[in-house]
């Protein structure tokens, strides 16, 4: 089905991997082929989080292939234009999924690949990884905003005025990664937290995504009035009563999913009091 990727589904989790050798330079093939398996996961049941990792155990993605040549879709747009409004649709889509995401970044995560990973909800680090925005190097700039929502704005100009990159320590002190790996291990760490997300109320992800999400770009009372719509959503619903359930016998939830809850994904929710 995918030429440049690899999908993997174990249970609850999926493995969305980058696989174009040498350097998973991102081709236009590469963003399309990441739109369709972000779209679908979003809209499988069965799913409740999602890995990004690499094939290449020494490089995650080394930016956009600026060599690929295509032909564009119409006579009026560029091949730039036309890499730049795949790429967007790509990245909405990762930014979209309907679950949690967990990107696993080694090596080199430069331009594209930085975005790749910033797209995600969390990010695990290799120790040897390098992570950064050089398109000032190469005649472009891009990738800063998805990047601003996780790095101050000093270090983030810093980067890319310069097109240096972040180290792995570095990346972790600014947070734009969440754990370094010791030994190697980010994968089975990143493995066994995409197992506990999993494990939580699937609508109450879904709508804690949402949330999250739709709200990230709202002022403090906005957000949390918008925030209170998706809580209401969710106490109304089977798992909020399982879950204090379980809780009380202490046991395991058993959860409602799908039922009526992927409807409730999508229903619109009664407004807040305010």
């Amino acid at each position: 089905m995918f030429t440049t990727i690899q999908l993997h589904v174990d249970g609850p989790v999926a493995e969305v991997v980058l696989d174009r050798s040498p350097v998973n330079a991102v081709s236009l093939t590469m963003y399309e082929e990441l739109t369709t398996a972000f779209r679908d996961l979003s809209e499988r049941t069965d799913v409740h989080a999602v890995i990004l990792r690499s094939a290449n155990p020494k490089m995650f993605c080394a930016g956009a292939d600026i060599r690929e040549t295509v032909e564009a879709i119409s006579p009026a747009e560029s091949v730039f234009e036309l890499r730049q409004r795949w790429a967007r649709t790509c990245y909405d889509a990762i930014l979209d999924c309907a679950v949690p995401t967990i990107a696993v970044v080694n090596g080199h995560a430069l331009g594209a690949g930085a975005v790749l990973a910033a797209c995600c909800d969390i990010r695990f680090a290799a120790a040897d990884l390098s992570i950064g925005l050089p398109e000032i190097n190469a005649g472009r700039c891009g990738g800063a905003r998805h990047l601003a929502r996780l790095v101050p704005q000093g270090r983030l100009r810093l980067m890319y005025f310069t097109g240096e990159p972040l180290d792995a320590e570095e990346a972790l002190r600014v947070d734009l990664v969440q754990y370094v790996g010791k030994d190697g291990d980010e994968l089975a760490e990143a493995r066994a937290l995409a197992a506990k997300i999993a494990r939580k109320s699937p609508l109450g992800l879904r709508l804690a995504k949402r949330a999250l999400n739709e709200s990230e770009a709202m002022g403090v009372r906005e957000g949390y009035a918008h925030e209170q719509k998706y809580t209401i959503r969710l106490a109304q619903s089977p798992d909020a009563k399982e879950a204090a359930a379980a809780t009380l016998e202490k046991r395991e939830p058993r959860w409602s999913w799908p039922g009526d809850g992927a409807a409730a994904v999508t229903t619109e929710a009664a407004p807040a009091a305010r």
